[in-house]
């Protein structure tokens, strides 16, 4: 670390070949793979080492995503592939690498030490996820995720990879490059652990060729979410950079508990838990499932489908299991209720009765040796790890006696920043891998995620290794280019503090908590063109008056953070609403995991019997219609352009980049791979 005199300050300055921003599977993984690669010029930061959703989300059986690695079922990597691809709106370069490098990806996690299940044999047998036509699924229980973030430090630790802590992203520092285009300069942070009393620099640059950005995604932006506290992400400052989104009007949403964050998913519903909402209070209790689900058999089935159809996904809410989503959300953001799972009690009738099952519900659970008793019973019988898990938490949560809160919850970004075949951006040097980078499609199968991540970091990690191992800029240069970027950083914190030194309060918390709320309420698994120009024009109105607005008490660190949090996730949010409002705009309708109300589309239905046909008694918010894949076949992609005001968002609809063909004979590959590595 030296020293160096930019815009007037003594600022601290780290020089690297390749940073890594962010510490969860991803980051440690593009680490890992880098030092292999034999460039071990690297260094990571992180705001919180032990925070994000890699190292504590999870779910009842988190799952990893893979190329059939058992049995006798046929598998292939461009079958592999075609099922990513058919996901809708995936670029095919992407699908093909996701499968191609998916058995390197995930043994690469095995010989560090994952204990993922394998037979005698050595077979590392699978079972089938949701979008899976194959077995390829794998587990090593809930804490997957965590595992692997575990096993990848140890190796980044051994590997004497330096990481800093407790360092806010507040901006990309990028120069023109001889395309006419941008690349990596540097990163500015936030040292959160510096106090602004003049005594050392609370400020740190970083200096690099080459950005790996495992930020994860922007789950700031919602208050309703299972993102787990400390996971922010950091989109807003690569938007500002310049850096172009893809697909962001994809999230996913699914029921999780809220105290604790946890995915509700698997054993939890495939138990049949009893549904209640109670007033804000926890009075006036009501089983309400019911009201839009009378037939008794049917109401349990779904709620056992629930278990492997989690994720909220709008062509089951029409009469399938994504119904009892619907039906929660009316009760927490329509009806101002509180959702709670009851385990201790079996759904309308005291007594189960496991004969009213459907014929799959009832052979999975007959199977399973469950059909009796309540739904804690056969919890603990069919998984003690899974009950005995709220207990572990904090809030302890006794599922024998108590009720746990849930309600539909942000739980993942399948689109985000754009990534090329090496998961490069459009901005040279600027890597976005994990849950940052926009890799995925409309749908993926469940634990494609994790395979993603490792997928992404690994090729990134190869094309810098190949192509990007260049010094980094010289003094002068890096000089000219960080002196705005600092000054501009010096004089939001100096107008935030001043205004707080002059009486006014304290606003961070604030308007952290009101574009929370407000994204959750008008941008969520429920959205209207309404809903979104409302909350489009609200933070539009905060992001222009941003830089006066904004008030930070100059003797709490934590303030002075929320000034650079705040204006990321405001940025994100603006970037994230543009691209919903066009999408609309584009003709989208209801797909993946959210519901745009449509007037001139139907409500969910009774589902079966004579009444089939009959729309249920629903608010008109939940009337829409399906896409039915009218633009699987193109990619948004959006950029930000800052000015005075908020900034400019505009729109770029092209064809996806379809599944690669490529010359397969062998010694042509063989003579390019000597003459050029993989990286042609």
């Amino acid at each position: 670390m030296s020293t160096m005199r930019i815009a007037g300050h003594d600022v601290p300055v780290v020089t690297a070949n390749t940073v890594v921003v962010g510490t969860g599977s991803a980051g440690y993984c593009a680490a890992a793979r880098l030092v292999q690669l034999g460039q071990p010029d690297v260094v990571m930061v992180a705001d919180k080492v032990h925070a994000g959703a890699s190292r504590n989300a999870g779910s009842d059986k988190q799952t990893y995503y893979k190329l059939t690695l058992s049995g006798e079922e046929p598998d292939s990597v461009r079958e592999m592939a075609q099922t990513l691809f058919a996901g809708g709106a995936m670029d095919g370069d992407n699908a093909l690498a996701e499968a191609a490098l998916s058995a390197r990806a995930f043994l690469h996690l095995v010989d560090l030490g994952v204990p993922f299940p394998q037979n005698r044999f050595g077979e590392f047998v699978g079972y089938k996820t949701d979008h899976d036509p194959r077995q390829r699924a794998t587990s090593v229980g809930p804490y997957t995720s965590r595992t692997m973030v575990e096993r990848l430090e140890a190796r980044v630790q051994r590997d004497g990879v330096r990481v800093l802590d407790e360092c806010r992203v507040v901006d990309v520092v990028t120069v023109p490059d001889a395309d006419g285009g941008r690349e990596v300069a540097g990163l500015l942070v936030l040292r959160t652990d510096v106090p602004h009393d003049g005594a050392a620099s609370p400020w740190l640059l970083l200096r690099c060729t080459n950005l790996v950005y495992a930020t994860g995604g922007p789950a700031g932006m919602y208050a309703t979410r299972v993102f787990p506290n400390g996971q922010w992400g950091a989109s807003g400052a690569a938007y500002r950079a310049g850096v172009h989104g893809k697909n962001l009007t994809e999230w996913q949403f699914g029921l999780a508990s809220t105290r604790p964050r946890w995915n509700v998913s698997g054993t939890y519903m495939q138990v049949i838990p009893r549904f209640v909402s109670t007033d804000a209070d926890g009075g006036d209790e009501r089983e309400f499932l019911t009201e839009a689900i009378p037939d008794y058999g049917r109401l349990l089935s779904l709620v056992f489908l629930k278990g492997y159809q989690w994720p909220f996904d709008i062509r089951k809410a029409g009469d399938g299991s994504s119904l009892v989503d619907l039906l929660v959300y009316r009760e927490t953001v329509l009806r101002g209720r509180r959702v709670w799972l009851d385990f201790r009690r079996n759904p309308v009738r005291d007594e189960f009765d496991p004969s009213a099952l459907s014929p799959e519900a009832y052979a999975y659970l007959d199977r399973a040796g469950v059909l009796f008793g309540t739904p804690v019973e056969r919890l603990r019988h069919m998984n003690e790890p899974a009950y005995q898990f709220y207990r572990d938490k904090n809030p302890y949560v006794d599922l024998e006696k108590q009720l746990l809160e849930v309600d539909v919850c942000a739980q993942h970004n399948n689109g985000g920043l754009v990534v090329d075949a090496w998961w490069q951006s459009n901005v040279a040097g600027f890597f976005p891998v994990g849950e940052a980078g926009g890799a995925h499609g409309v749908y993926r199968p469940g634990g494609a995620a994790l395979n993603s991540g490792q997928v992404g970091a690994t090729r990134a990690a190869q094309y810098v290794a190949a192509r990007r191992t260049q010094a980094p800029l010289d003094d002068d240069a890096f000089t000219a280019a960080t002196t705005p970027v600092l000054a501009g950083a010096l004089d939001l914190t100096a107008a935030a503090t001043g205004r707080a030194a002059s009486g006014t309060p304290d606003n961070t918390g604030e308007l952290l908590r009101a574009v929370q709320d407000l994204m959750s309420a008008k941008a969520g698994p429920v959205r209207s063109a309404a809903s979104i120009h409302e909350a489009l024009d609200q933070v539009r109105s905060w992001l222009a008056a941003y830089p006066a607005l904004i008030t930070a008490d100059g003797g709490s660190r934590r303030a002075v953070n929320r000034t650079f949090l705040v204006r990321d996730i405001l940025t994100s949010a603006y970037v994230y609403l543009s691209a919903m409002a066009d999408y609309v705009a584009h003709g989208g309708r209801s797909r993946g995991s959210v519901l745009y109300t449509d007037p001139a589309g139907a409500l969910p239905r009774a589902g079966h019997g004579p009444a089939a046909a009959a729309e249920l008694d629903l608010p008109e918010e939940f009337r829409f219609a399906l896409d039915g894949g009218a633009l699987d076949d193109v990619v948004q992609e959006v950029a930000f352009t800052p000015d005075d005001g908020a900034g400019k968002v505009t729109f770029a609809w092209r064809p996806r980049r379809p599944i690669p063909s490529g010359d397969d004979f062998f010694e042509n590959v063989w003579r390019d791979f000597r003459e050029h590595g993989n990286v042609g």
